[in-house]
C-alpha cells in the first residue's frame, strides 16, 4: 500500500527542528510533499542558508517517513525560508508578544533564577551550569543566560560549540545537554575581551532577554557576575520577580562578601531562592574530610540574612570539593552527567530539586474555547 501525503504529513509532524525544538510542521517548514507511489520527496525550508543542524534535520526527515508503511525511497530537499516566511515563523515563536517586551515578567510561568557570589573564584558558574544539567535531565525545560559579560565561562562549561541561529532580528539558541544558553562569548573573536560599561551592559542583558527565543522554559538560570554593580541591579530593573540564588564558600571571608550580594535584595525588593555552600571539604581516600576553606560560611549567610530580610532563607546544600567539577566544566560535560553518582553531583542534583518546583497546569494554554451553553 502506497503511502498519502497525510500520512507523511503526520510523520513529519514528529520532526522537531533541532534549534527550536517545535515540530517542523508547526513552524511552517514543509514547503511541499510529493508521493510517487513509494517514493517520497520532501521540500524542507530551513530558518537559514547556514544552519548549522541541517544534516540532523535531513536524518530526521528520512527516518520518520521512511518508517511509514509502504515507503521505498524519501528525497529531501533542502531550501531557505524566504521574507514572508521568516516574518510568519516569527510571529508563531512569539505567539502574539510585542518584539521588544521580555517574556519573564508579571504572569509568566517560568522560574527566573539569579546565581551571584559576593566574589569570584567560589565557583558560581561550576554551580549555575551543573544544575540546569540536573534540571533538564529531571525532565524540566531549562535555559541559562551567561550574565557574566566580561567573564563569560558558561559556554566552554556547557560543550556549546555551535553559534545562535539569527532569524533576521531574532536569536534562535544553541542547546546542550537539553539546556538553552545564551552568552556574549558567542558574539566575541576568540578570546577577545569586552570592555564595556554600565549602559552597553544593561543594553546586552535586555537584547538577551527579549531577542533570544527562549521558548516556553520551567527555569531560567542566570550566571550573574560577581559583586553587586550594574548587572545586578539591570537584572532587578528587566526581571523584578528574579530570585537570588547565593552561592559562597564555608571561609569565614568569603560568606561576609557572600551576604552583600544576598542583601541586594532588600534594596531591589527582590527574594533569596536559598544558599549554597561550595567547596565545603575534600574527601580524602580514607574517607575522612580536609575542611580546605574551614567551615560554617554557608550556614552564617543563611543566618545573618534571614535577620536582615526578616524572612527565612533556605540553605540548600554543601557541595564538595571535587576536582572532577572542574574536570567537567573544562571538558564541556557538567559533572551531574558525567559521573552523577559523584558526592558533588549528588549534592548539586539535590540543590536543583530543592529549587525545582512543578508548574502544573496553571496558567498554560490548553487550547479549548468556551461554548456558551444553548438555552
Amino acid at each position: 500500500m502506497s503511502p498519502t501525503e497525510t500520512l507523511v504529513r503526520e510523520a513529519l509532524g514528529r520532526v522537531l527542528d533541532p534549534e527550536i525544538r517545535r515540530p517542523i510542521t508547526d513552524l511552517g517548514m514543509v514547503r511541499s510533499v510529493s508521493v510517487d507511489g513509494a517514493d517520497v520527496a520532501v521540500e524542507v525550508s530551513l530558518t537559514t542558508a547556514g544552519c548549522p543542524l541541517k544534516a540532523q534535520l535531513e536524518r530526521d526527515v528520512t527516518r520518520e517517513v521512511s518508517a511509514l508503511e509502504g515507503v521505498a525511497s524519501v528525497r529531501v530537499a533542502l531550501g531557505v525560508m524566504d521574507d514572508a516566511q521568516r516574518a510568519a515563523l516569527k510571529d508563531v515563536l512569539r505567539g502574539g508578544r510585542p518584539a521588544r517586551e521580555v517574556p519573564f515578567g508579571p504572569g509568566s510561568l517560568t522560574r527566573v533564577v539569579a546565581v551571584a557570589s559576593g566574589k569570584g573564584g567560589v565557583g558560581k558558574s561550576s554551580v549555575t551550569v551543573n544544575l540546569a544539567a540536573a534540571m533538564a535531565a529531571d525532565g524540566l525545560r531549562v535555559g541559562v543566560l551567561d550574565a557574566d559579560v566580561h567573564g563569560f565561562s558558561v559556554p566552554r562549561m556547557l560543550g556549546v560549540t555551535t553559534a545562535p541561529t539569527r532569524v533576521d532580528d531574532m536569536i534562535i539558541p544553541p542547546v546542550a545537554h537539553d539546556v538553552k544558553v545564551v552568552s556574549i562569548g558567542m558574539f566575541t573573536q576568540g578570546n577577545a575581551p569586552v570592555v564595556w560599561r554600565g549602559p552597553m551592559l544593561h543594553r546586552t542583558l535586555e537584547q538577551f532577554l527579549t531577542d533570544v527565543h527562549w521558548g516556553d522554559l520551567d527555569v531560567l538560570l542566570l550566571d550573574l557576575p560577581p559583586g553587586t554593580g550594574d548587572i545586578a541591579i539591570s537584572v532587578a530593573q528587566l526581571l523584578p520577580g528574579a530570585e537570588l540564588l547565593v552561592v559562597t564558600t564555608p571561609q569565614a571571608a568569603a560568606a561576609e562578601v557572600a551576604e552583600r550580594a544576598g542583601a541586594v535584595a532588600r534594596q531591589t525588593k527582590q527574594s533569596v531562592a536559598g544558599v549554597v555552600e561550595n567547596m565545603s571539604w575534600m574527601e580524602m581516600p580514607d574517607g575522612s574530610r580536609v575542611e580546605v576553606f574551614g567551615s560554617g560560611g554557608g550556614e552564617a549567610v543563611v543566618e545573618r540574612l534571614g535577620d536582615l530580610l526578616r524572612v527565612p532563607v533556605p540553605f540548600l546544600g554543601q557541595v564538595p570539593l571535587d576536582v572532577r567539577v572542574r574536570e567537567g566544566g573544562d571538558a564541556g560535560v557538567p559533572l551531574v552527567l558525567a559521573e552523577p553518582d559523584a558526592p558533588a553531583a549528588r549534592a548539586l542534583r539535590e540543590v536543583a530539586r530543592g529549587l525545582s518546583r512543578p508548574r502544573g497546569l496553571a496558567g498554560r494554554p490548553l487550547g479549548l474555547t468556551p461554548v456558551r451553553a444553548a438555552g
